[in-house]
């Protein structure tokens, strides 16, 4: 068995498709065909489901395609380990994030990155249940995601950030003037939300009903925090965000932010690596720069200059870019 049929075999099961698989791995078609061949003649088992095109894994396939992910990954991390002992960090490093926190994800990226400028990585959007998935199959090292998920398989959590929730709304909107509004007092706004499939805006409607609001029916939904914001650009809508947010995407101009009356703070986010021996090499690169960087205390800083802006912490109110 060679690592390179595995890795055919992971090209297949992620493109479904025999020639964009073997575009992918820089093979003829035929040539992937046999080596897959060859692997089922070795193992002894049927792995491909055959037909006119690829039709899927076989049960014993998607055991392979498991151990294929193993293998390769342990091969990587060897890799990985000895150019540490040789010239410092190389590779990359393969990091997902739920949509709600990618804004934070570049207070861990770019100092990794620069202190490791031999590595790179490759960041994911991806929802909770694809991360706990692509963890288990060693396809990700690393992930960026809610630690109060009770879907996390056997994880180990480090905690970065308590998301804290703010009501963004015009200037000259009806709460726009107070200190602190309530989530049923917001309810009756013109909203732009998140889509309810996501968790974050599921969060936010157990706060919703926990104030005691009728539910919430946004005039605009999406799955995407740059398109909400885009929507918030136009200066009609109001919208519940993460204080993370911030960090990207700032305050709009003609908006303002309004704190929620409850809760003062909300589930929390970090980082979540699979629960095996030995870690990732890269992985654990990723853990020391997250224990160094202050995600918490940048992301509360920039908090209260937006909340404060009288009297900013260091410096002017950042504005959102454009």
């Amino acid at each position: 068995m060679l690592l390179r049929q595995l890795e055919y075999l992971v090209a297949l099961a992620r493109e479904r498709h025999f020639a964009r698989a073997a575009a992918a791995c820089y093979v003829s078609q035929p040539s992937l065909s046999a080596a897959i061949r060859k692997l089922e003649r070795e193992l002894d088992v049927p792995i491909v489901q055959r037909g006119r095109r690829f039709e899927g894994l076989t049960p014993e396939g998607e055991r392979v395609l498991l151990w294929a992910h193993r293998i390769l990954a342990e091969r990587d991390a060897l890799r990985h380990e000895l150019s540490a002992m040789h010239g410092g960090l190389a590779g990359t490093l393969r990091m997902g994030a739920i949509p709600t926190a990618l804004t934070a994800a570049s207070l861990l990226t770019t100092p990794f990155v620069e202190r490791h400028p031999q590595a790179r990585v490759s960041l994911d959007s991806l929802s909770s249940r694809d991360i706990n998935q692509r963890l288990a199959e060693f396809e990700l090292d690393i992930a960026l995601t809610y630690l109060d998920d009770d879907s996390l398989g056997q994880v180990r959590r480090t905690p970065l950030y308590e998301e804290r929730y703010l009501l963004l709304t015009p200037q000259d909107g009806p709460v726009a003037g107070q200190d602190v509004v309530g989530w049923a007092r917001i309810a009756a706004l013109p909203l732009c939300l998140l889509s309810p499939q996501m968790r974050n805006r599921r969060i936010m409607d157990e706060y919703f009903a926990a104030d005691g609001a009728p539910a919430v029916t946004p005039a605009i939904e999406t799955d995407s925090v740059a398109a909400l914001y885009a929507h918030l650009r136009a200066g009609h809508w109001s919208s519940v965000i993460s204080h993370a947010w911030l960090h990207m995407f700032g305050v709009p101009d003609g908006m303002r932010v309004v704190p929620l009356e409850r809760p003062a703070h909300g589930p929390r986010v970090g980082l979540v690596i699979a629960d095996r021996s030995p870690e990732p090499v890269l992985a654990r690169a990723l853990l020391q720069i997250a224990r160094e960087a202050g995600v918490r205390q940048a992301l509360d800083g920039l908090l209260d200059t937006y909340l404060h802006p009288a009297r900013p912490a260091g410096g002017q109110p950042l504005r959102s870019p454009g």
